[in-house]
């Protein structure tokens, strides 16, 4: 990954990050000496957030699976957590 400081963008902006973007997908800023911040073209980004769409996706088809998790309409939801709270307002010490 390239590495870009502040000064350089001070001295250079955009320009020194478009040339850090030539060769690889994302370059990190460092501020004092530490890395700060990542940045990289809007296109990689979107990949990104796309791959990270997917995998929560799968997670929840995994979660189904497993029964982890309860898919139904938004009306039987709202029974279920009516019904929770009857149970619960019911129990005894309240």
């Amino acid at each position: 990954m390239s590495h870009l400081t502040a000064n350089d963008l001070k001295v250079r902006g955009i320009t020194a990050i478009e040339s850090a973007l030539t060769d690889q997908a994302e370059a990190t800023i460092s501020v004092r000496g530490k890395d700060r911040f990542v940045v990289m073209e809007m296109a990689y980004y979107h990949y990104l957030r796309e791959c990270e769409l997917e995998a929560a996706l799968a997670q929840s088809h995994a979660d189904l699976a497993a029964g982890l998790a309860v898919q139904e309409s938004a009306k039987a939801h709202m029974a279920r957590l009516e019904a929770l709270l009857q149970t619960d307002s019911t129990a005894p010490g309240n």
